[in-house]
C-alpha cells in the first residue's frame, strides 16, 4: 500500500508559524464530551470496502467494519467476527468459528454463509478490488478475479451457519491477511438495492463498532457508536468525525488551535522545534515501511542481461552497487528527513515477529571506506572524470521528495561525479511512467506494509507484474520465493523469505534509503493511543478525557 500526501509547499511551512491567528479555535471544549476528532489526510476515495486501496478509506473502515480477526491497540492480533480459528497440519486449510451474538447495524443477524458470499463478491471481476493479488494464496482467488472460474470456485465456504473455512494452495500468514478491508463483510443486499450508493449516510450497513451517521464531501464524515456491535459495551468514544486534511501545515495548525485530537501526519520541520512546541504529544515510532531507489533494469546503464559477457554484466553491478554505496544514509536520516526514519540497508523494515531482514553485505562498513569502495566500482563500471555517468532521477512532486533527490544528487556528483538530471512528476505520471519502464532509470521506490509479512515487502519482484517497477528478473529470486510458499513451518517460511530478500540485495537492483516512521500529534486527552507497526488506531481502543 502506499501512502498518499499533498505535497507541503514552503508557504505551507511559513504559515504554520506566521498564520496562526487566522485560525479561530474550534472549541473542542463546546463539542460533544465523547466526540474525537481526528484528522485523515485526503477525502476517501471509496467507503467501499472491497475497493478502498489507501489509508485514508482503510482508516474510516476500520471503525465501520470488521473482519474475521482484527487488530488490538498495540497491532496485535486479536479475534474479530471469529471468536477462535484453527488450521491444519500442512497449513493449506483454515476455519475460523463466528461469535454468536453477530449482528449488522441494522440488527439484522450475521451467519457464515454471508461472510462467504461478500467475499465472492470481492473476488467477482466487477468489483475490481485492488488488493486482490494480496490474496494469491487462496485457493482460485486469482482465476476468479480473472472472470476465468465463477466465484462460487474461490476456496472459501461455509460448512455450517457458525463456520468459515479457507482453502489456501500456499503457506500464508491468512489471519493477518484478514484485518484488510478487502475481507471485511459487506452488506448485499444494500450493495443490490443501492449499487454504487450503498456507501452513502443511511444507506451503509456495517458490522463494526461505528456507523456512518454523516458525510460532507470535502470536509468530513461523521460515525455514531453501533449498539448492536458485539462488544459496544467496551466502546468509550460516541462519535468520531474524520476530518479532511490533505494540507499537512494547515492540519498542524488546526492541532495547534484546539481543533483536531488527532493528526494523520505531521509536516517536515525541524524535530527540535516540533518537541519543543507539542512534547509528548508528538508521537513517533518505528512504521512498516521502506523508502529506496529504484534502478531500471531492463535498459542501459543499469541492464545486465543485455550483456554479451560476464565482463560486461559484472560491470553494470558495479555501477549499481557503487551508486548505494555512495549514499550516506545517516546525513540522509538526520538532515533531509529529521523526524524518526532510520537509515536501511534492507527491502523489509524490522519489526515483523518471527523474521530477521537482511542487509547489505556492506552495511557495517564505515562510510569512508564505503565512498573509497564506491569510487573503485564506479572506475571498473568504465566511468570517470573525463567520462562522467549522466542519469536521471525521477520522483513525484513533493517538497520532501525533492529534497530528498537533490541530497541523493549531490552525494553522486561529489563522491563520484555523477551528473544528475532531476525529473519531478505528478502523482498520476510519475506512476504510469515507472509502471512501464520505458523512460526511467532511476526512480523514487518504497513501499507501506499492508501486513505485517516479508512477503508483502519481496512478492514484487518475483513476477513480471505492474509492481516490479526496476523490471528485476532472477529465477534463483523467484526459486527461493517457491520454496518459501511451500514451507511447511513459519519459521522455514522466514528462513527461505530472508534468502530471497539476500539475493536481491546482492544484485542491488534497489537502493535502500531508510525505513520510515509514523508521525502523529496526539492530543494529551486521548487515551489509549499505542504505537505499532502498521500504524492503525481504530478509534474504538480510544477513549477521551475531559
Amino acid at each position: 500500500m502506499q501512502r498518499y500526501g499533498a505535497a507541503v509547499s514552503l508557504a505551507d511551512l511559513l504559515g504554520v508559524f506566521l498564520m496562526g491567528a487566522l485560525w479561530a479555535p474550534a472549541a473542542l471544549a463546546q463539542a460533544a464530551p465523547s466526540q474525537l476528532e481526528r484528522g485523515n489526510g485526503p477525502e476517501p476515495s471509496t467507503l467501499d470496502a472491497h475497493r478502498c486501496q489507501e489509508v485514508a478509506c482503510g482508516n474510516v473502515l476500520r471503525d465501520l467494519y470488521e473482519g474475521l480477526v482484527t487488530e488490538d491497540a498495540r497491532g496485535r492480533l486479536v479475534p474479530g467476527m471469529a471468536e477462535r480459528w484453527s488450521v491444519s497440519a500442512d497449513g493449506r486449510s483454515w476455519t475460523f468459528v463466528l461469535r454468536g451474538n453477530l449482528r449488522w447495524s441494522n440488527g439484522e443477524p450475521i451467519d457464515a454463509g454471508q461472510v462467504v458470499a461478500s467475499f465472492r463478491r470481492a473476488f467477482a471481476p466487477a468489483t475490481a478490488a485492488p488488493f486482490g493479488e494480496l490474496f494469491d494464496a487462496l485457493d482460485n482467488a486469482q482465476a476468479v478475479q480473472a472472470g476465468k472460474l465463477p466465484p462460487e470456485r474461490l476456496g472459501v465456504s461455509a460448512p455450517d451457519p457458525r463456520s468459515v473455512r479457507f482453502r489456501l494452495n500456499r503457506s500464508a500468514s491468512l489471519p493477518a491477511l484478514l484485518t484488510l478491508p478487502i475481507a471485511f463483510p459487506v452488506y448485499l443486499p444494500a450493495v443490490e438495492t443501492h449499487g454504487a450508493q450503498h456507501t452513502r449516510p443511511g444507506q451503509l450497513v456495517s458490522n463494526g463498532a461505528y456507523r456512518l451517521a454523516a458525510w460532507t464531501p470535502q470536509a468530513n464524515l461523521l460515525l455514531e457508536k453501533n449498539p448492536r456491535f458485539h462488544d459496544a459495551a467496551a466502546v468509550a468514544i460516541e462519535r468520531v468525525r474524520f476530518q479532511v486534511t490533505e494540507d499537512a501545515a494547515a492540519e498542524l495548525q488546526r492541532f495547534a488551535a484546539g481543533d483536531l485530537h488527532i493528526t494523520e501526519v505531521v509536516p517536515p520541520q525541524p524535530l527540535a522545534s516540533l518537541r519543543a512546541r507539542f512534547g509528548s504529544q508528538l508521537r513517533l515510532s518505528p512504521y512498516l515501511g521502506a523508502f529506496w531507489l529504484g534502478l531500471n533494469v531492463t535498459r542501459p546503464p543499469f541492464r545486465s542481461d543485455a550483456c554479451a559477457t560476464q565482463d560486461c554484466d559484472e560491470r553494470a553491478l558495479a555501477l549499481r552497487r557503487a551508486l548505494s554505496m555512495a549514499i550516506d544514509r545517516d546525513k540522509l536520516t538526520r538532515y533531509v528527513t529529521g523526524l524518526g526514519e532510520t537509515p536501511a540497508y534492507g527491502i523489509v523494515p524490522p519489526g515483523i515477529a518471527g523474521y530477521v531482514p537482511a542487509t547489505t553485505t556492506w552495511a557495517t562498513r564505515p562510510q569512508a571506506q564505503r565512498e573509497a569502495h564506491a569510487r573503485a566500482l564506479y572506475r571498473h563500471a568504465g566511468y570517470s572524470s573525463d567520462n562522467p555517468l549522466v542519469i536521471e532521477l525521477r520522483y513525484n512532486t513533493s517538497t520532501p521528495h525533492r529534497r530528498l533527490a537533490l541530497a541523493v544528487a549531490a552525494m553522486w556528483r561529489q563522491t563520484l561525479g555523477v551528473q544528475v538530471r532531476l525529473r519531478n512528476e505528478e502523482w498520476k505520471v510519475f506512476v504510469q511512467n515507472r509502471k512501464q519502464r520505458t523512460i526511467t532509470q532511476v526512480f523514487r521506490g518504497g513501499w507501506i506494509g499492508d501486513l505485517a509479512d516479508a512477503r508483502n515487502f519481496l512478492a514484487a519482484f518475483g513476477s513480471d507484474g505492474p509492481l516490479n517497477w526496476m523490471g528485476y528478473d532472477d529465477a534463483a529470486y523467484r526459486e527461493r520465493l517457491a520454496k518459501a510458499d511451500a514451507a511447511k513451518s513459519e519459521s522455514a517460511r522466514n528462513a527461505w523469505l530472508r534468502a530471497a530478500e539476500q539475493r536481491l540485495l546482492n544484485d542491488d537492483a534497489a537502493i535502500p534509503l531508510y525505513f520510515y516512521s509514523s508521525k502523529h500529534l496526539v492530543s494529551r486527552r486521548v487515551r489509549g493511543f499505542e504505537s505499532n507497526a502498521l500504524d492503525r488506531h481504530a478509534s474504538r481502543w480510544l477513549s477521551l478525557t475531559p
